[in-house]
């Protein structure tokens, strides 16, 4: 398996963004979001779940609660637990990235 490729199925591919979600391990969902030039994702928080983002390529920035931070390829983002999160693609180019979950998704 590729990084630019987790396998999985598609939960949503619009003018916003292209997300798949790779459930073949029993407690962990491996998800992609692919976030299209401009966009936004909704954000969302998560309570009782954390989460694990991996920028692989493109730039953007991130909100975590009440601060915004700059977000590139090759950096980790740390969620914790209940933390609202949301991304924004402020590059050129798709924003792709990678995030470890612990379950089913619940947003």
């Amino acid at each position: 398996m590729k990084i630019n490729n987790i396998d999985g199925d598609v939960v949503k591919d619009d003018e916003t963004y292209l997300l798949k979600d790779n459930t073949s391990l029993k407690n962990l969902v491996l998800s992609s979001t692919t976030l299209r030039v401009g966009k936004s994702t909704r954000g969302h928080s998560h309570p009782g779940k954390e989460e694990v983002y991996m920028i692989i390529s493109g730039t953007g920035k991130m909100d975590l609660d009440d601060k915004t931070i700059p977000i590139k390829g090759g950096e980790i983002v740390l969620i914790e637990d209940g933390v609202f999160h949301r991304a924004h693609n402020t590059g050129k180019d798709d924003l792709y990235m990678v995030c470890v979950f612990d379950g089913d998704r619940n947003h």
